[in-house]
């Protein structure tokens, strides 16, 4: 039986992405030779890199406006050192949203002064803090647009003359947004783009080569946009892999279709957890992400029976993280509505047997 996976990361993928990875890795275009064994200078391969750093582009609504993609390697843990490394030159401002955004702020930290201009740690991250002031003195503000361990997620951001970073990895092509607003945009593939291996960064040009500092060449952004990816072998399966998602996103209607299914399947879930009385939700309300849903059982006695009937429906990946605990549902993408159905009804069912 096939899996319901609302699994954080590695996320689920398309089928038939799935299905011509596989095919690709045994031979790729009738080449006579795996994806996976081929040069990486070869004409098959840069042809996937270009076509993959053009649907970036296109799918975010930034082509021709000033705006480059890359496909990096160190995942967006590697992102949090490389933006500092090529932007901070004396202060930089941080929203402390979660883990990701404290090891975000760690990182930094080894660069310049680090202002962190809002954090919601006062209540363990259940909230995206709001209305607070940002110094017009800053290199740049970093924002983590979606926080998968505490199922929040920025519904707007903040209008200001400071250079905007994000990390989007979690729900990088998920929903419109105005991208221009945004100056670097970062996103690890494993959520809602590939296998891990390969992080996409959308990097606009004019804000490099401010810095005075000596940037090692793997780090700089310069110098990986001037080999087109290329400086050194890239992951060609995460990439490659990450090409066939952004296709069957682009054939399915992109960003903007996508972002429907998505708002019907958080609407589905939220919506269970509201009316049923054995489960609480762990967001603000208003600050909800429409990726992970983080909720609990209000009553401890059911935990075995719930864990065994999810179980049984053949759903995957539903555990929380330790840092909140009880139950987190990954809803990227490429997971169906009827997956999200499944849960539900199993939610419901426990109702009804309680």
């Amino acid at each position: 039986m096939k899996k319901h996976n609302f699994s954080a990361g590695p996320c689920v993928l398309p089928k038939e992405v799935m299905q011509k990875a596989a095919e690709a890795v045994v031979e790729l275009n009738g080449s006579g030779l795996s994806l996976i064994e081929i040069s990486h200078r070869s004409k098959d391969f840069v042809d996937i890199m270009e076509k993959a750093r053009s649907l970036a582009l296109e799918l975010l609504n930034l082509q021709g406006k000033g705006y480059k993609a890359l496909f990096l390697q160190g995942g967006a843990s590697m992102e949090f050192l490389m933006v500092a490394y090529n932007l901070l030159s004396k202060k930089a401002g941080y929203v402390n949203t979660g883990t990701w955004s404290s090891k975000a702020i760690k990182e930094a930290k080894l660069f310049g002064d680090i202002v962190e201009v809002a954090s919601s740690k006062d209540k363990n991250f259940n909230y995206i803090p709001k209305n607070f002031s940002v110094p017009e003195d800053l290199d740049y503000l970093h924002l983590t647009s979606n926080n998968t361990i505490f199922g929040t997620q920025i519904k707007e951001f903040p209008t200001t003359n400071v250079p905007l970073v994000c990390d989007m990895s979690s729900d990088i092509f998920s929903r419109q947004l105005d991208f221009t607003k945004f100056d670097l945009i970062y996103a690890g593939a494993q959520k809602n783009m590939g296998p891990a291996g390969t992080t996409l960064v959308i990097i606009k040009e004019d804000i490099l080569g401010k810095v005075e500092r000596q940037i090692p060449s793997m780090l700089d952004y310069q110098v990986q946009l001037s080999k087109g990816s290329m400086f050194n072998t890239p992951p060609v399966f995460a990439v490659y892999t990450s090409m066939l998602t952004m296709e069957w996103l682009k054939t399915n209607g992109g960003v903007a279709a996508i972002e429907e299914i998505n708002e019907k399947k958080a609407n589905l879930i939220y919506s269970e957890i509201e009316l049923n009385p054995l489960f609480d939700g762990f967001a603000a309300k208003e600050d909800r992400s429409n990726m992970n849903a983080t909720f609990s059982l209000t009553r401890d006695d059911l935990t075995e029976t719930f864990n065994a009937m999810w179980k049984e429906a053949g759903v995957n990946g539903l555990n929380g993280h330790r840092s909140v605990g009880g139950y987190r549902a990954s809803m990227y993408n490429a997971l169906s509505l009827e997956s999200v159905g499944v849960l539900v009804d199993v939610m419901s069912e426990l109702e009804r047997k309680a």
